[in-house]
């Protein structure tokens, strides 16, 4: 059913998708060879940013220039480095040229109901990424929806840019109710990403529909790449 209905999708449809979309790749054996194609197909597709791992962010910028935003992660995947070390990563990452960072967040604290360490640390991160778009990665499927909705208002309240659903690395991805969810409890100045298992632009559609502004995905772009061959 999804494949028939991106299928029945137009190519401009589909590009105005690809637009919200941060064209992923974190796995832990990518290359530079890997990296690079896909810092190409997200200049090809005009791809929201390229994300990738902090260890390839300088060679990334220096590849795409301002021609496309380079995202990168903080904490990743599990979230349980100190706030120290956050921010050195974050400061680190910026020197380096990445103009957007996805962190995650210390889920044992949101277990704990530590939400004030939480949300100082977000503070503290937005604080070292100034200008530049902060994204906050909760682990939606670690969550109950209790401590999903404080997060919503923890993130508002420390000034985030954006509340992402998943690392991608975890029991599950981004759902439907997940970001219908964000979208009833997160502030006004803050925005939805949803990230894992987006394998459709129906689905891509959905969580736009939904409240999502940004869909974190490598999948998409291969679609519309095979689609167009």
């Amino acid at each position: 059913m999804e494949k028939r209905m991106d299928e029945q999708m137009d190519v401009q449809q589909q590009r105005r998708i690809l637009q919200a979309v941060d064209h992923t790749l974190l796995a832990q054996t990518a290359t530079w060879e890997e990296i690079q194609r896909i810092c190409d197909d997200a200049l090809e597709c005009r791809t929201a940013s390229v994300c990738i791992p902090p260890s390839f962010v300088s060679r990334v910028k220096a590849y795409v220039g301002d021609r496309l935003p380079v995202c990168t992660v903080i904490g990743f995947p599990n979230g349980y480095q100190t706030t120290a070390v956050k921010q050195f990563e974050t400061l680190d990452a910026i020197r380096n040229g990445a103009d957007e960072i996805d962190m995650v967040i210390d889920i044992g604290a949101v277990k704990a109901g530590c939400f004030d360490q939480v949300e100082e640390e977000i503070r503290c991160l937005k604080e070292a990424c100034g200008e530049r778009i902060l994204k906050v990665i909760v682990e939606t499927c670690l969550l109950t929806e209790e401590e999903k909705i404080r997060m919503c208002q923890v993130v508002t309240r420390a000034g985030a840019d954006f509340i992402k659903t998943s690392t991608g690395f975890s029991k599950a991805g981004a759902t439907f109710e997940d970001v219908a969810l964000f979208a009833e409890h997160v502030g006004p100045d803050v925005r939805i990403k949803a990230a894992g298992g987006i394998g459709s632009f129906a689905d891509g559609q959905r969580f736009l529909d939904l409240g999502a502004s940004r869909l974190g995905t490598s999948r998409l772009v291969k679609i519309y790449k095979a689609s167009a061959v």
